[in-house]
């Protein structure tokens, strides 16, 4: 393990603290660098492990160390009792001489309230109208907040995964002065689907890449800028086509979905093709569903969800066990979701990437800026045995 950093958690047993510590060559397990404490009174008091024999650098333990806390919203503990953790770790890493604090935080808390009831809270790139404010009316501009309590803590660097939020991108951008990086994985599953998917499914046509309305349009226009390169690099590897979708109103309580007006490819062109369908995160997945039923009435082949951020609710779970979909790609940036019961019977058709070697990557380049080889496939795969693709995701496990 190198001497100029180390990687810690919040909680006593955190997988995604452990396993990017350990892509990024950590020997030492993070329970002998911290210790975890709750009081009776349910307060909780991180400590750095140290000498205890050294008298001669007390609060000093840290110094020239550059502390890396991942923070992730699985087990029993709430987002708001983990990110008080958050805090209380980085004060103790700053408390005790440490040079810098990476914040680590895969789904960042508090990315909902992205902007408050007033004109001067949130920088949006539409024109914010009545409704909007008053759709804040009464509530906090909770990622301001947010930053501001990170900063205040002693956080210098935060690194987040796929957030959809420009307002949130901007303010924790000017918050730490450049130090934010928002890691979009538009190019791993373009990568993931060329290397693997085409292979598994090949009709000699290549995807179809939906947004299923307008704010997932950009990201998946970035999937399909990359799997287009990718196919003028190949020889003989088929081009990608893009849909789009909308949500269009058609009474008080009702809404269909279709074609967006302006997609590069119609409803009408996808009859007996593969269609991925991308978005950032899934907390219902009413949309998603309504959107993947239409796929499959213009005759689509195949329907593929690839989503970011998964919520394995109970709701989300029976919504998205539907014949409308046939499979469903996701990360560990929620790591419950590697649990199997957490997967329930969407087990069948879920494929995880974990993003540890991804994570560790970006560190490494961009915010240690060591000279330490980057991992050429940047993530693992987890699958469940009763999953039919199985035995064929094998080669990607290590």
């Amino acid at each position: 393990m190198t001497d100029d950093f180390i990687v810690v958690g919040t909680v006593s047993d955190d997988p995604l603290a452990s396993d990017v510590a350990h892509y990024l060559g950590q020997d030492t397990e993070i329970s002998e660098l911290i210790a975890i404490k709750n009081f009776s009174n349910s307060e909780f008091c991180p400590r750095f492990l140290c000498d205890e024999k050294d008298l001669d650098h007390i609060g000093q333990s840290l110094r020239g160390k550059t502390v890396i806390i991942v923070s992730s919203c699985s087990g029993e503990l709430t987002r708001n009792a983990r990110a008080m953790r958050t805090f209380l770790v980085s004060r103790a890493a700053k408390d005790n001489g440490a040079d810098r604090v990476v914040l680590v935080e895969p789904d960042l808390f508090y990315s909902a309230q992205d902007r408050g009831p007033n004109v001067t809270q949130g920088n949006v790139t539409f024109t914010r109208n009545v409704h909007d404010y008053k759709k804040f009316d009464g509530q906090p501009f909770s990622a301001n907040l947010y930053a501001d309590l990170l900063r205040s803590s002693g956080v210098d660097v935060v690194l987040t995964v796929h957030n959809h939020s420009v307002s949130v991108q901007d303010l924790f951008k000017r918050s730490f002065n450049g130090h934010f990086f928002n890691l979009t994985p538009s190019e791993l599953y373009a990568s993931y689907l060329v290397d693997h998917e085409a292979n598994m499914y090949p009709d000699g046509r290549g995807f179809v890449l939906c947004a299923p309305d307008r704010g997932a349009t950009p990201f998946t226009e970035e999937v399909f800028q990359y799997m287009d390169e990718s196919s003028k690099s190949l020889l003989g590897s088929p081009k990608p086509s893009l849909l789009i979708m909308d949500k269009v109103r058609s009474g008080e309580r009702k809404v269909e979905i279709r074609a967006h007006e302006d997609s590069p490819t119609r409803l009408e062109d996808i009859a007996g093709r593969e269609v991925v369908v991308f978005d950032d995160m899934v907390r219902t997945g009413n949309t998603i569903v309504e959107c993947c039923k239409r796929l499959k009435e213009a005759q689509a082949r195949r329907v593929v969800f690839v989503v970011t951020h998964f919520n394995s609710s109970p709701e989300v779970k029976e919504n998205l066990d539907n014949p409308a979909i046939d499979d469903i790609i996701t990360t560990n940036t929620i790591p419950s979701i590697l649990n199997r019961d957490m997967q329930g019977r969407l087990r069948r058709k879920m494929l995880i990437l974990k993003l540890e070697r991804w994570i560790a990557n970006t560190l490494r380049k961009d915010v240690l800026h060591s000279t330490e080889p980057q991992y050429a496939r940047p993530y693992t795969v987890d699958i469940s045995r009763k999953n039919p693709r199985w035995r064929s995701t094998l080669d990607l496990q290590d």
